[in-house]
């Protein structure tokens, strides 16, 4: 870390090479709790997983599945203009989904631990040309060794939470000194702008939110028509990115509104899959009757709630429920993205804990796009209402569908914002 920077940052890196052999025992810990992928953990110490491409090479960070996928337009933007992607995130689930819908001439690593050695070691091997990191990333030590090389650093879709403020000004000269190491900050609204300059970002632009932007998630078209046919007439709604806390309410709506439609079937998608088991025995315990997609199993007349425990399958539950409860929201956690269910014409319920994502909440709550939940009560009557009103359901659905699409554009902010990087590489090659 350059001198320049602030006693508590270089007290952070000094710490962090000291942990270096507890980092890596941690490791092997998360490794047998199943939170890391056996075959690639090497490169969560910086070890590449493969050779690096000739030619110009982009590197696009985003912590996990909503930041990473975020940037899956940007990738093929670069991707066309020469560029070989490298994206990196942080969790097996991200890989997986990654997997599935990454663009031709992109490559995924595990985001190193932001240990000095390991972020050297990462950064020695794959050289990028341009390097643009997702919404909050502030890793000390990565981004020390990418301005020591002089490669520019742009942070995109940018955003700051008030209490993410709050905390980063109780150590004034670390934020201005993190911050005035990325080149440009690309914020997703005026108020994330506002507060990203006041603690120091020098160069600070409104770019909107780049979720707006990315395509509605697929889903198997075999899958659809099995699940499509198998469900035939019966009331459905989804329940996706549930946390825990969570199950118990819905388990209660369902019995609630399964007392007025016998045929009611719940989907339930946890935010972490590996609750699928917990899931099915909170359900269990309420006297529900439960099947887990993990298990091959699939939804008959006698299932009640079907667990889907799976990764990169919410395109295919949008698709089959009208109605979607957006998770994370009746617990104070935050919440989760609405977009996806927008795009697909769903209408969607949502708790009063949204702070992650009040802006869009907002947006299409003005617009009645969405109805706000407090409890099980109030979930239920919102369902028996919606099942009840189709025409109701729909509107919410048109309307939480044109709001997403009018607060669309920010992939072409972004990539004019970038464009003069891109052509400063074709005008000079960096040693």
């Amino acid at each position: 870390m350059s001198k320049h920077y602030s006693f508590p940052l270089r007290l952070y890196t000094i710490g962090m090479a000291l942990s270096e052999p507890a980092a890596a025992l941690a490791l092997k810990m998360r490794q047998r709790r199943g939170k890391e992928d056996p075959t690639r953990i090497a490169e969560r110490r910086g070890f590449p997983g493969r050779a690096r491409p000739q030619g110009r090479l982009a590197w696009l960070h985003g912590a996990s599945i909503g930041e990473t996928i975020s940037l899956l337009p940007i990738m093929e933007r670069l991707t066309r203009r020469g560029f070989t992607v490298l994206v990196t995130s942080g969790t097996i689930t991200s890989a997986k989904l990654l997997a599935r819908r990454l663009p031709p001439r992109v490559l995924h690593q595990f985001m190193p631990l932001d240990v000095p050695r390991y972020m050297r070691r990462f950064v020695n091997h794959w050289q990028p040309d341009l390097v643009l990191f997702a919404e909050s990333e502030l890793w000390p030590n990565a981004i020390g060794e990418i301005r020591r090389r002089g490669i520019p650093l742009i942070l995109v879709n940018a955003r700051i939470s008030e209490r993410a403020m709050r905390r980063w000004r109780r150590f004034p000269k670390s934020a201005r000194r993190l911050l005035e190491s990325f080149d440009l900050c690309l914020a997703q609204t005026k108020a994330d702008a506002e507060r990203l300059a006041s603690l120091g970002a020098p160069r600070v632009n409104i770019a909107g939110n780049l979720k707006f932007d990315v395509p509605a998630p697929p889903a198997d078209a075999a899958s659809l028509a099995t699940l499509t046919g198998m469900i035939g007439d019966r009331p459905v709604w989804v329940a996706a990115s549930t946390h825990g806390g969570e199950e118990e309410m819905i388990a209660t709506a369902h019995r609630m509104v399964a007392s007025r439609q016998p045929d009611l079937l719940t989907i339930i998608a946890p935010r972490h899959p590996e609750r699928g088991p917990a899931v099915a025995a909170i359900m269990k315990a309420a006297g529900l009757s439960a099947a887990l997609r993990s298990h091959g199993l699939l939804p008959d007349r006698r299932i009640d709630v079907y667990i889907a425990d799976t990764v990169g399958e919410l395109g295919l539950f949008y698709r089959l429920a009208p109605v979607a409860f957006i998770g994370r929201s009746l617990v104070p956690l935050g919440g989760q993205n609405p977009i996806e269910p927008a795009k697909l014409g769903t209408a969607i319920l949502h708790g009063p804990y949204v702070h992650n994502f009040a802006d869009v909440y907002a947006a299409i709550d003005r617009r009645d796009g969405a109805m706000p939940v407090s409890d099980e009560d109030t979930l239920a009557r919102a369902l028996l209402m919606l099942f009840s009103d189709g025409a109701r359901a729909r509107s919410m659905a048109r309307a939480a569908a044109s709001t997403v699409e009018s607060l669309g554009g920010a992939v072409e902010r972004t990539m004019d914002a970038i464009e003069p990087y891109v052509l400063q590489m074709h005008l000079e090659r960096r040693p």
